[in-house]
Formats: structure tokens, C-alpha cells, sequence
């Protein structure tokens, strides 16, 4: 059985895997060996060595959840520990948590730093992709199978919104969404749900108005002014993305050299962790961008195509809300970057310096190497 299985394995899966990491581990000591003396005082390979903790502990989990079987994880005791884990976690935030980047995101244990809305993507893929593949028969039932779920979608988005972390908020908004769309619910249904929804927003649009000095933040308002119009705030909340474009701009096809940014300097405000990219960029040009862009869209389509080919509801949604989430974090780092969109902080995928986000993603990549092995080994028994 185990050799049959482990002739099923996603090996390719695993290798795109494991040299982000690896890729993702050279840059963070590229990019953040001068700041980390600079302004810190730390040892110039401070980041780099706490990353290979982190991407010890990530192989590690990708490993485990690679062989767990999926389907356990839509028991019903389980999901109820985790679903009122998560939401009891989020809300202890507000007595525990500790503030970073202005928001109160973070348990702090120890020396170490632990942000929970992350883990809160994952929770919410595996709790609506079980739901929805139990109820099956009766998908297209509002009170039944939409409004359960939906309700627990809306409920973690606030927590995670009035933190305040509004981009964390909207990725996992978005991964339930994709969800939705895969669980075979017909468009009609949708579009009256949808329409409720934006009834409910259209009403509400009057109290955020009013209270928008209170929703948003000065500096979250100030990123929406300066993505706007960056060199107009040149020396002042344009200032981050004006030495992103710079570093983009001046690797060319080939870069500047690994190890040789400018940008990395004191320009870049967090050249290891949200604009590690932008030192990609500068250090081996267009080559570097697309090795990165190259992996990551591998995985994205891999896990869809992973999807499609699973018969089991639950698997082929989980796929399909793994594989979402990787491509949604991708673009909302990528377009924050480029100047898209205005940045959020959020991370690039196996790239950027962390531990939360590192092992979130590689327990979900294991999830899905499992749904891929399980799906391989059951074509194989039957035929």
C-alpha cells in the first residue's frame, strides 16, 4: 500500500517547494544582512539563521500533513474544535495580542511572535470545503448549506478587520468566495445572495463614511493617498514605493548582482519581508522576477489542475481553496510592490522572512500533496 503511495507521491509539487524556500532563504540574507546591522544592531545573519528554523519547521510540517489523510479532517469533532479555536484565539487578541504595523495581530511567546489570522485561512478552506461537500444534496438551500458557512466567513473578516488588519481581512474574504464558486452552487442563487449582500453594503455605506476616520487608520489612509500618486509624496508616504519602483527599475534583465541592491540600504523599508521582491528585482533582474513568478504559478495552477481531477467534493475544494490562497496572497504582495494596488504588508508566498505565514503555507501545500497522492493512488487501484 505504502509503496503504491508513495509512487502516487507529487514530487514535483515537493521539489517547486522546497527551492522557493531554499531561494526564498538565499534572498532574506541578501536583502536584510546590512539592515540587520544597521538598525538593529544584530548580527549581519541575524534573519537568515532565525529562517532556517523557520524553514526546518515548515519541511517538517509539509512532510506530516503530505501523508495525513485529508478526509479526517472534515470530522465533525475536529471542525468544531477548530472553527471555535479560531474564533476564541481571535478574540483573546483583544485582552493578549501585541501590537506590530499597527495592528494587534500578534501573540507574543517568548522571543518569538505568532499571528493567528493566518492559521485563520486555512481554518476557514477546510471548514467551508467541508461543510459544502456534506451538504451536497441540498447545495443550493440558503438557510441550510450558504448561510451557516457564510455567516463564519463574515464573522472572522470582522475579527481580523478591526484589529485592524484589513488586508489579511480581504485575502481570507476572497479564499471563501473561491470557495463558494467551486462548490457547485448555482449562479442564480449567487447573484441573489450577492445582491443581498451589496443591498446590506449600499445601507451601511453612510455609517463608514461618517465613521471612516475611525475604520481607517492615518497611515492606512495615507497608503491610499500616496498609491494614488507616489512621487507627489516623494519624501513622505510615497517614499516606500518610489525606492520599490527604483530598485525594479534599475536590475534590468540580468540585475545589478546578487548581494549588490542599493536599495536595500535604508531605502527599502522592509527589503526581507513585504518589498523582498523589489531586491529580487534589483539584484538578478527579470530573470530572478520570473524564476519566482515561474514556481509560484506552477503551484497555483498544479493545485487547480490537482482539483479538477479529484473526485472527492471535499479534496477538489480544498485544493481549489489552497491553491486561491497562494495566488491571491502572490498578487496582493506582487501588486503592492509594482504600485497595482496599494500595500498591505502582506507577505510573498515561501519568499519573504516568517515563520506564521511559512508554516500556514507549507501545512496547506502538504494538504494538498496529499489530495494529489490520494487522488493518483485511487486511479491507480481502479484501473
Amino acid at each position: 500500500m505504502w509503496k503504491r503511495k508513495l509512487k502516487s507521491y507529487d514530487y514535483p509539487l515537493a521539489a517547486v517547494f522546497v527551492l522557493l524556500c531554499l531561494f526564498g532563504l538565499m534572498m532574506i540574507f541578501s536583502a536584510s544582512s546590512v539592515m540587520a546591522v544597521q538598525r538593529w544592531g544584530y548580527e549581519s545573519g541575524f534573519f537568515y539563521d532565525k529562517q532556517k528554523l523557520h524553514i526546518a519547521a515548515a519541511f517538517i510540517a509539509f512532510g506530516v500533513m503530505s501523508f495525513f489523510p485529508y478526509q479526517r479532517l472534515k470530522a465533525r469533532r475536529f471542525l468544531l474544535l477548530l472553527t471555535g479555536g479560531m474564533v476564541a484565539t481571535l478574540l483573546m487578541l483583544f485582552l493578549f495580542g501585541s501590537v506590530a504595523g499597527n495592528a494587534q495581530s500578534w501573540f507574543k511567546v517568548g522571543a518569538r511572535s505568532i499571528q493567528p489570522s493566518e492559521f485563520s485561512k486555512l481554518v476557514i478552506i477546510i471548514y467551508m470545503a467541508a461543510v459544502f461537500s456534506k451538504k451536497q444534496k441540498n447545495i443550493n438551500s440558503l438557510n441550510y448549506s450558504i448561510a451557516p458557512p457564510m455567516i463564519l466567513l463574515f464573522g472572522v473578516c470582522f475579527l481580523v478587520a478591526v484589529q485592524p488588519d484589513f488586508g489579511t481581512a480581504a485575502i481570507i474574504f476572497a479564499i471563501g468566495l473561491t470557495i463558494v464558486l467551486a462548490s457547485g452552487i448555482k449562479m442564480k442563487k449567487l447573484a441573489k445572495f450577492a445582491l443581498l449582500i451589496g443591498i446590506v453594503l449600499v445601507l451601511m455605506s453612510p455609517l463608514f463614511i461618517w465613521q471612516k476616520d475611525n475604520i481607517l487608520s492615518e497611515e492606512q489612509m495615507s497608503r491610499l493617498t500616496s498609491y494614488l500618486d507616489p512621487f507627489k509624496y516623494e519624501e513622505g508616504d510615497g517614499y516606500h514605493l518610489v525606492n520599490s519602483y527604483l530598485a525594479i527599475g534599475s536590475g534590468g534583465l540580468t540585475g545589478r548582482g546578487l548581494g549588490q541592491s542599493i536599495q536595500k540600504l535604508g531605502y527599502l523599508p522592509e527589503p526581507h519581508t513585504d518589498f523582498i521582491m523589489a531586491v529580487i528585482a534589483e539584484e538578478l533582474g527579470v530573470i530572478g522576477v520570473f524564476l519566482v513568478i515561474g514556481g509560484l504559478s506552477f503551484i497555483i495552477l498544479h493545485g487547480l489542475k490537482v482539483a479538477m481531477r479529484c473526485k472527492d467534493s471535499f479534496g477538489s475544494m480544498l485544493a481549489v481553496g489552497i491553491s486561491s490562497m497562494l495566488g491571491i496572497q502572490a498578487f496582493i504582495n506582487l501588486g503592492g510592490v509594482s504600485g497595482v494596488i496599494p500595500i498591505t504588508g502582506v507577505p510573498l508566498p515561501f519568499i519573504s522572512y516568517g515563520g506564521s505565514s511559512l508554516l500556514l503555507l507549507s501545512i496547506s501545500l502538504g494538504i494538498l500533496a496529499n489530495v494529489s497522492m490520494q487522488t493518483k493512488h485511487d486511479k491507480t487501484v481502479k484501473l
